[in-house]
């Protein structure tokens, strides 16, 4: 039987979500991929293997509308996720920390039943901020920070059920949340010079590593923080 993965936030072609998806079609799994909206849903490419479904990763009732249609589930990447520049308001830093880390708990707990019938993985999305903090988006690096502890709890609680659980830590990639950024060349070229790889990465290459993670080649790793960066977070 074809194996079945779920990733949240993957509908955008130019998202990490999505590119995970190709990955994981490419290892043959079918791949649901979710948006906030129709409209968000609506730009997702075509693409064999890959369907899409609407998502609030912070509506109990809209992960379970989804969950419930699900006739098994193999691998669970929660890629869904939110930053803004005012998270110095409370409002803005809880609707982040919403999404972020309660969307991943909520969707985890809401997936576990199908997880354990044949021992999924699971994989989340950390940050280089959960490394080190942010001085202009605090609740996106409290978030990320939280969703590496929330892995590493998940890993110790689910490796009875043969679930693993792992995360990545992107650094500075070429996604459509980002571009603001890397189409800047005044933004981009000072994060180029710090990595010392000397460029953003492509969010394929961190597709292929939550690939990699879903897969038997990583059968024996649980629980780790795998940093996507070029050397970034190493380098001062």
């Amino acid at each position: 039987m074809t194996k079945l993965a779920l990733v949240t936030g993957g509908a955008h072609p130019m998202g990490i979500g999505f590119a995970s998806a190709k990955a994981l079609v490419d290892l043959g799994y079918e791949v649901i991929v979710t948006g906030y909206s129709a409209e968000e849903t609506g730009l997702t490419p075509e693409t064999a293997g890959i369907s899409t479904r609407v998502l609030d990763v912070t509506e109990d009732t809209s992960i379970a509308a989804l969950v419930d249609t699900l006739p098994r589930l193999d691998a669970l990447v929660n890629c869904a996720g939110h930053a803004s520049y005012d998270e110095f308001s409370l409002e803005s830093f809880a609707r982040t920390v919403e999404i972020n880390l309660n969307g991943t708990m909520r969707m985890t707990m809401a997936a576990l039943d199908l997880l354990k019938k044949d021992g999924g993985a699971i994989v989340n999305i950390g940050s280089m901020y959960s490394i080190f903090g942010s001085e202009v988006a605090p609740g996106y690096a409290a978030s990320k920070g939280g969703v590496v502890a929330l892995t590493r709890s998940f890993a110790a609680s689910f490796a009875k059920y043969g679930i693993r659980c792992n995360a990545v830590a992107p650094g500075w990639i070429k996604t459509n949340m980002s571009r603001v950024m890397w189409e800047n060349d005044e933004m981009a070229a000072p994060i180029s010079e710090r990595t010392p790889m000397g460029r953003w990465g492509e969010a394929q290459e961190l597709g292929d590593v939550i690939g990699f993670l879903c897969s038997p080649a990583s059968r024996f790793v649980t629980g780790v923080l795998i940093p996507v960066d070029g050397g970034y977070s190493i380098s001062g």
